[in-house]
């Protein structure tokens, strides 16, 4: 029996191309087509506004009033929506992965609560009650087997009909009228991009919701296409040969065990955890429709179970479906691996919630927000794209991904002196940027988080206008004291 003490990304850290755009927040809008090369202009221009100031109001972070008005006024155009202001970014990041052998692609929702400005803003609908108000935003994070976010690939967002929540109401609805679509139609968008990069290997990752058999069937994987990897949910699936897939679980010899300890939360301390890893290739027998008749379809399930959990202590189990083989202790690790960077899209939510405000965003229309939303989306990868690479790629040129006024700005307020004639590391001015958002950088403090960075981001922004400015006027009264 084999043993791993840590779970880790399988692949080893490889630096991005250089030539590739990663975080500045413009050239993320470089292919922008809004139907005015003015109105693409302003796009870059907030883009870059609110990404100076992500946690500010957009007045706050536009600084003036004929900068708001115009912010305003982009927003509003009906040329303007989320899906023009990401196709850019969303091209971007499909040439990012054609540097990468394997992409996982990672779905998940989340929801935005504007219950305070019902009255003022239209579009909107009940979200888990009546009483609770606002939309759903469902994205596709691509991010390598490392863990490195290299950016999004597609969104999806809806807002629920006022008083659709009734029970019962979508139970024998077809699967094309209801929100659990979204997983199906979502990998279908990721199995058609597979086709277009034939060296980069997709890999589709969600969690429990869904795990829905017509995506198993209705998005069929060919050899050119994406695979798949979702956590299952517990219900014991009949299989074609009479079992269950929980009596073939039962049956299947373990490949390997892991350890590995449990985060504290909830009120409950971290404590270890040893879990045994099963393997079985069993073939789904097809549910009944009354819309439709469904195939049976071949599945790889996974099965991680905690041994000898403490007592009044949940287990610890995890249950994970794919169209992939999994024969050996290699490939089970392998796909927990890929199953635990789905970390990473809750952690961009965080960022994209917690960082940025954009549950307070003042605005009229949903389809006046949602753009606005796209926009914010674009930082909120920015700043985890940063966070991350600070820790796996430490040792890459600071220019990479920020501004040469940005850096210099930076190194010249935190260090009191005059900045270097090459770049700093990432990992330094990544740390630099943190201090100013209140991070110690103490040895014993670990790598600067979302949090600091985000704030520290802001400030280095206002920092960098203002050496600008400083320099603007020095050079202005060179120019003045050499005409006397």
């Amino acid at each position: 029996m084999h043993e791993t003490a840590l779970l880790e990304p399988t692949e080893s850290v490889t630096p991005p191309d250089m030539d590739l755009p990663l975080g500045t927040l413009e050239g993320e809008l470089s292919g922008i087509d809004l139907g005015d090369v003015r109105r693409n202009r302003r796009a870059q221009q907030v883009l870059g506004q609110f990404g100076a100031k992500p946690r500010a109001s957009i007045p706050a972070a536009c600084g003036g009033w004929d900068e708001t008005r115009g912010a305003y006024r982009l927003l509003g155009h009906e040329r303007v929506t989320a899906a023009s202001v990401l196709a850019p970014h969303i091209a971007c990041t499909q040439e990012r992965l054609r540097a990468h052998s394997r992409v996982l692609c990672i779905q998940d929702t989340t929801e935005l609560d504007y219950t305070s400005k019902k009255e003022r803003m239209t579009g909107l609908g009940p979200l888990n009650d009546e009483t609770r108000w606002g939309l759903y935003l469902h994205p596709t994070l691509a991010v390598t087997p490392d863990r490195v976010p290299l950016g999004l690939l597609d969104l999806h967002s809806w807002a629920r009909e006022p008083g659709s929540l009734g029970e019962g109401k979508a139970a024998n609805r077809p699967l094309e009228e209801k929100e659990s679509v979204r997983w199906v139609d979502g990998f279908a968008n990721v199995n058609a991009l597979a086709e277009q990069l034939p060296n980069t290997r997709l890999t589709y990752i969600a969690d429990r919701e869904g795990d829905l058999y017509d995506l198993f069937v209705e998005a069929p994987c060919p050899e050119s296409g994406a695979d798949w990897l979702i956590r299952g949910q517990y219900h014991d699936r009949r299989l074609t040969d009479g079992r269950t897939l929980g009596e073939a679980l039962a049956a299947a010899p373990v490949l390997t065990t892991i350890t590995f300890t449990r985060p504290a939360g909830h009120g409950k301390p971290a404590r270890p955890v040893e879990q045994h890893l099963k393997a079985v290739r069993v073939t789904l027998k097809a549910p009944r429709r009354s819309d439709r008749v469904l195939s049976d379809v071949t599945v790889t399930a996974v099965l991680a179970t905690e041994v000898n959990p403490p007592p009044g202590e949940e287990l610890v189990q995890w249950l994970l479906l794919t169209n992939l083989p999994v024969d050996t202790p290699e490939q089970a690790l392998e796909k927990i691996a890929w199953y635990l960077c789905r970390w990473q899209v809750e952690v961009f939510f965080k960022i994209l919630k917690s960082g940025c405000k954009i549950e307070r965003l003042q605005l009229e229309q949903r389809e006046h927000l949602e753009p606005a939303l796209a926009l914010y989306m674009i930082i909120a990868w920015r700043v985890l794209l940063l966070t991350h690479l600070g820790r796996a790629c430490p040792e890459l040129p600071c220019n990479v991904v920020f501004d040469e006024a940005e850096w210099k700005a930076v190194y010249l307020v935190t260090q009191r002196q005059d900045p270097p004639a090459e770049p700093p590391s990432l990992d330094t001015m990544i740390r630099l940027v943190a201090t100013l958002g209140g991070f110690l950088n103490r040895k014993r403090d670990g790598f600067p988080g979302p949090q600091t960075l985000w704030i520290g981001l802001q400030r280095a922004a206002d920092f960098a206008l203002a050496l600008e400015a400083q320099r603007a006027l020095e050079s202005k009264r060179s120019v003045d004291s050499s005409s006397w």
